[in-house]
């Protein structure tokens, strides 16, 4: 079968472009291929698969076999590689039945994804401002609070004086820049306030 003149003339000539050439060729070895896919236990759609890769691969290297009468071996070891590898990916991969990809115990992604923005955006608003304030809010609202007398000793400030610099540090956060884009849009003209 090796020296067979019939496969080098297909060959030569669906290289060449001849449709029918081609035809003839897959019709010949459709078989084989298919056998070797049986023999390695694919499910035929895995089987349909390994086939068209194989046709596939033929046609990327159809003007450049050297050796024609050489194309069964080559049909045959290219579908063996071709096995194996769907094969190796199957088990790569582990099935689940009807399960949820999501992790139960935890939030949702998006909902993770949005608190770390949120984060991220907190801390570059407090970055922006002054040592002061930011000492103060850490202090305040750290875990556990700090007590105001001992805040009052950090900071050298009277404790009667804490609210009021408690309230003008958390208006300058609030229109720290890095939080405008956290903010809900505002209404737009015409619409109640509920």
């Amino acid at each position: 079968m090796r020296d067979d003149p019939a496969v080098v003339d297909l060959v030569h000539r669906a290289a060449g472009g001849d449709q029918a050439a081609w035809d003839a060729i897959v019709a010949r070895y459709a078989p084989l291929v298919w056998g070797i896919c049986r023999r390695h236990r694919l499910s035929d759609m895995d089987a349909d698969d390994v086939g068209a890769n194989v046709w596939l691969r033929l046609v990327e290297r159809l003007g450049t076999i050297k050796e024609p009468a050489a194309l069964p071996g080559w049909l045959a070891t290219t579908t063996r590689n071709e096995c194996l590898q769907v094969l190796r990916a199957k088990r790569r991969h582990v099935p689940v039945e009807n399960a949820e990809f999501r992790d139960e115990e935890g939030p949702p992604s998006d909902e993770w994804l949005l608190t770390q923005e949120r984060h991220i955006a907190l801390r570059a608003a407090l970055e922006s401002l002054s040592d002061r304030c930011r000492h103060l809010l850490t202090l305040l609202f750290g875990e556990p609070p700090t007590p105001y007398i001992a805040i009052s000793d950090s900071l050298g400030m009277p404790v009667g004086a804490i609210g009021p610099s408690r309230a003008r540090c958390l208006d300058a956060l609030r229109r720290s820049p890095a939080l405008t884009s956290l903010r809900d849009p505002a209404p737009a003209v015409g619409e109640g306030r509920s």
